[in-house]
């Protein structure tokens, strides 16, 4: 079982030759993070005429930017419902107005860089997990018409065959909004797009701090130190999201980094891949604990799910390999004789709140805490944030230069088996 994420063996230009050049000593921008945040913004700032430096402690999409699933999902982190009852509803409209604007902008962007990221349209399914969350999916989709003028539609268990080859759930509600992607090749080109655009990128170079220069204090140019020498920087931003260090101190304190985890079959005939997924659409279900799982253009199942609330390492892959086999083989019995040829993890950034952020902190630009929906949202959230670097008067819900550190937290997540266990007990107890 190979022990890093399928997607790499699919984008071998991914991970650059080792050889560095030479950081240049002075740049306008400085960018913390080679993910889709990172390098979208630096493409944009790139564009508008600004010198730029990305900094990356692996390589371009090595975190979460190349280990999730693929999922374009409409909507945010926050069920509709949820999205109403805090912001109300002229506010949950334009935030769920956000979500599809940034899958448009995702296509955009694609078409004009001709990224060869095997993107589709294909829609995505929601399963219920129990019959009240298909009764719950009714009230949802009556929401979605009337507030936020979506439409979804809903499959019974009777009919679900059409949409979902198991007999796991107990109907499925369906978004056609929603696309497919290979998130290593559409951040390898987008690396390639910046690149284009004027912007340096500089692999395996770890940001070790950066502070301000000179005694000029909160107004002056920044140094950013790192493994291979010093910059000289007009501006920052800290693009590190789930895998934020003691370098950001700050901005640890406000993302809580979350293990997610997936498996991959060996290819699957066309007579046992076909009917898993009949519409090739993305799926999830509907629990806290949630599975979601998708087939790839090699017909290979990706089965993924939090299925260890812990940090990945080796350990913790092979135990979540386990675990999420299991749940593959009770929502697909017939698959428990497929071979299993990749598992591994990576870190999603979750916030208090379970909403994505962008500002400043300390003087130095950030933006991240997608909540497991991060492809088209950091793609736009990085744009965004890059044009407020470049001093652009923008405006979004998203941006917060008030960002509230999280009470009794240093960037360690102490709690997660706490909050693991009331999740499981709440998924029982549902």
């Amino acid at each position: 079982m190979n022990e890093y994420p399928y997607w790499w063996d699919t984008a071998p230009g991914l991970a650059p030759d080792a050889a560095r050049e030479p950081l240049p000593s002075r740049v306008d921008v400085a960018i913390v993070g080679g993910g889709y945040t990172g390098l979208s913004a630096a493409r944009q700032c790139a564009k508008a005429g600004a010198s730029v430096l990305v900094l990356d402690r692996e390589h371009p999409g090595w975190g979460a930017s190349s280990r999730n699933g693929g999922q374009v999902l409409t909507g945010m982190k926050l069920d509709p419902g949820t999205l109403v009852a805090r912001f109300g509803e002229a506010g949950a409209r334009r935030l769920f107005d956000l979500s599809l604007e940034s899958i448009d902008a995702l296509e955009r962007l694609i078409a004009d860089e001709a990224i060869a990221c095997d993107y589709q349209r294909t829609g995505h399914l929601q399963a219920a997990a129990k019959p009240s969350h298909f009764q719950a999916f009714r009230k949802e989709q009556a929401l979605l018409a009337r507030v936020f003028d979506h439409r979804v539609e809903l499959v019974s268990r009777a009919d679900q065959g059409a949409e979902l080859g198991s007999d796991a759930y107990h109907g499925v509600l369906v978004d056609e909004r929603s696309g497919a992607i290979n998130p290593a090749k559409y951040v390898e080109g987008l690396a390639e797009a910046a690149r284009q655009a004027g912007a340096t990128i500089a692999s395996h170079t770890r940001v070790e701090r950066f502070s301000r220069a000179g005694s000029s204090g909160a107004s002056g140019r920044w140094i950013v130190t790192t493994s291979t020498g010093s910059i000289d920087a007009g501006d920052v931003l800290v693009a590190t999201n789930g895998y934020t260090n003691g370098a950001a101190p700050e901005l640890r304190r406000r993302l809580i980094p979350i293990g997610s985890y997936i498996i991959a079959t060996e290819p699957l005939s066309a007579g046992d891949a076909a009917p898993l997924l009949p519409r090739g659409r993305m799926a999830f279900d509907s629990k806290n604990f949630l599975y979601y799982w998708r087939l790839t253009a090699d017909r290979r199942l990706l089965f993924g799910g939090r299925a260890e609330f812990t940090r990945p390492d080796p350990d913790t892959t092979r135990r979540a390999a386990a675990i999420l086999h299991d749940g593959m083989t009770r929502v697909y019995p017939h698959l428990a004789s497929a071979r299993i040829e990749y598992a591994w993890g990576g870190n999603v950034a979750f916030t208090v709140d379970e909403m994505p952020h962008a500002g400043r902190l300390g003087g130095a630009f950030y933006a991240g805490g997608y909540c497991g929906h991060g492809i088209a949202m950091a793609t736009s959230l990085g744009a965004l944030i890059a044009r407020r670097i470049g001093g652009e008067a923008v405006d979004s819900p998203l941006l917060d230069d008030h960002f509230a550190a999280i009470p009794l937290y240093d960037g360690r997540p102490w709690f997660l088996p706490i909050v693991g266990a009331y999740y499981g007990v709440k998924d029982w107890l549902e």
